[in-house]
């Protein structure tokens, strides 16, 4: 089984030196260490209660944001206590946003199970949801105002990303609305892990901002690829093809579809809202997977990379600024 930091592109000739090895293998263990520590603090004496909080985590996850903060912990003193604990903090916050985000958009699956309110209801969800986020209220207060601030700060995005989603782009322009949601739901948290593995650290205040950029940034590019992948037909995603889209959501490349007046576009749009049915609705899919607003979409991923990465030459050279460059890239470049 690939490790972490092996699955996010951090392996090879680049990582050869004996610096680099030492890095990974802490960054490896820490994560390790971490999921022992994250399944403690998601007990809850309630046995109930507890099999809800802890469903989410033991469906799995990409840990990518724990990932950073590790990573650029290394800018700092390295991983310790604290540092476990602001990792635990990001994951439990990125836990928590999920059972809402799932009773909010209706989604049937996370992580490959049934959403948490489709097995219970979602009163139960949004409460397990609200639970996990004092969860990690409680993890952080022993670190400082500073991170309760940043955490605070962070929490207030993800709530508004989720009430502009929901509100809708009203008079404003839809893609640059979608934007905006990405950057609030997606782009916040993992700048956040980022930022914190530079406070919690102790390293120089001046990777702060740099860090927090690249990870705003990378965290756009991230999920515009999962809507590109959502379009992909290749196996190897292991999703099929087009849940979005089956389920209404308006991805990036079906608002890009929306700005397009020519005759092949517009009867593309209609069929994908109102199909025959369900082999037409599989057909117009396959047609939107083919469409130039796929290109499109993965051209501004790869913008998004790109003033991700050039966020990093802030930064000093060594392995950490090479394994940031790395998940830039491995975001991108996922099986499409």
């Amino acid at each position: 089984m690939a490790s972490v930091t092996s699955a996010f592109g951090l392996h090879g000739q680049r990582f050869a030196l004996p610096a680099d090895t030492r890095v990974i293998r802490a960054v490896d263990a820490g994560l390790e260490r971490m999921e022992v520590l994250l399944e403690q603090h998601l007990r809850i004496a309630d046995p109930v209660v507890d099999a809800v909080a802890r469903y989410l985590n033991e469906a799995g996850g990409k840990r990518a944001r724990p990932l950073l903060l590790l990573l650029a912990s290394h800018l700092g003193r390295g991983i310790d206590d604290e540092v476990l604990a602001a990792a635990q903090v990001v994951e439990i916050t990125h836990l928590a946003s999920l059972y809402h985000d799932d009773v909010m958009d209706e989604a049937d699956t996370r992580r490959g199970v049934p959403a948490a309110h489709v097995v219970w209801s979602n009163s139960v969800a949004i409460l397990a949801g609200d639970l996990l986020f004092a969860r990690a209220g409680a993890v952080s207060a022993p670190l400082g105002s500073e991170v309760a601030t940043v955490q605070a700060r962070t929490f207030e995005r993800l709530c508004l990303g989720q009430l502009h989603e929901t509100l809708g782009p009203g008079d404003a322009d839809p893609v640059e609305h979608y934007m905006q949601v990405l950057s609030d739901k997606t782009g916040s948290l993992i700048a956040t892990a980022a930022e914190l593995g530079i406070v919690v650290s102790g390293a120089d205040p001046a990777y702060r901002e740099p860090l927090r950029e690249f990870g705003e940034h990378i965290g756009v590019a991230f999920q515009l690829i999962d809507d590109v992948i959502d379009l992909s037909s290749n196996p190897a995603t292991g999703k099929d093809q087009g849940n979005d889209v089956r389920a209404g959501v308006e991805t990036l490349p079906v608002l890009l579809l929306a700005k397009r007046d020519d005759a092949a576009s517009i009867a593309l749009r209609a069929r994908l809202e109102s199909p025959a049915d369900d082999t037409d609705l599989a057909a117009a899919i396959a047609e939107l997977a083919a469409h130039p607003v796929v290109q499109e979409s993965v051209d501004e991923a790869e913008r998004f990379q790109r003033r991700a990465l050039d966020a990093l030459q802030a930064l000093p050279a060594g392995t950490v600024r090479r394994g940031l460059e790395a998940f830039a890239r491995h975001v991108v470049s996922r099986d499409r």
